[in-house]
């Protein structure tokens, strides 16, 4: 599957059904050894217009997705982790 298929998908955590954001502003944190990848980095919410976008992400572990369907990504992470950067 290339990235470009799955990139206007919402990510939709199945714990809490919370809306964590669109894939095509996601980053990929990829393993530089073995070219797998590890998570998705979601940016955190974005204010008036989305202009004041916040500096904090979310980070989703690869292997937290359990299904990619037609519209939306759906994950399975209880605890997600929020960082700033």
């Amino acid at each position: 599957m290339r990235l470009s298929t799955i990139g206007g998908k919402e990510i939709v955590n199945l714990c809490d059904g919370s809306r964590l954001g669109i894939i095509a502003e996601s980053d990929l944190l990829i393993d530089e050894k073995t070219g797998r990848i590890h998570s998705l980095l979601i940016p955190g919410p974005r204010g008036f217009l989305g202009l004041f976008a916040s500096n904090s992400l979310t980070e989703i572990p690869w292997d937290a997705i359990k299904k990619i369907g037609s519209d939306m990504i759906i994950i399975e992470s209880e605890n997600e982790q929020r960082t700033k950067y």
